[in-house]
């Protein structure tokens, strides 16, 4: 499968790892295709330029010995395809949709009343408790 990761997601599993992340990220590293898109790649630096200054080597360094498929999320967008509260999180389901992602895991519960069949959107708790 294609699993796409939240910006919250990689921050709690890059930042402040737990065995239970630690071996979510592992299943997925070795059982699957990890895909972030530019948008969260984006987002992901920006927040912890922000917050984290002193872990942003650290995450250019994981970044760059990460196995990832890394997709572009474009600046033109189609809004039509589905809703959501917070406009920021719209980019990151549409590049989900468009790269026929399997899975978007994240932690954002903007997701939770997005209906819609693919990609399945679930919380890591959730991916863990149904696929590992």
């Amino acid at each position: 499968m294609r699993i796409m990761l939240d910006t919250n997601v990689i921050i709690s599993a890059l930042l402040f790892p737990s065995k239970r992340m630690n071996d979510m990220m592992d299943y997925i590293f070795t059982q699957h295709q990890l895909v972030l898109s530019s948008y969260v790649v984006e987002e992901l630096k920006s927040v912890v330029k922000r917050k984290f200054p002193a872990k942003e080597y650290a995450i250019e360094k994981l970044l760059m010995v990460m196995s990832y498929e890394y997709v572009y999320t474009p600046k033109k967008m189609d809004e039509t395809l589905f809703n959501i509260r917070d406009c920021k999180d719209y980019p990151v389901l549409y590049t989900a949709i468009i790269e026929d992602v399997d899975i978007l895991i994240t932690g954002d519960k903007d997701f939770s009343d997005v209906n819609i069949e693919k990609p399945e959107i679930i919380t890591p708790g959730e991916f863990i408790e149904k696929y590992i």
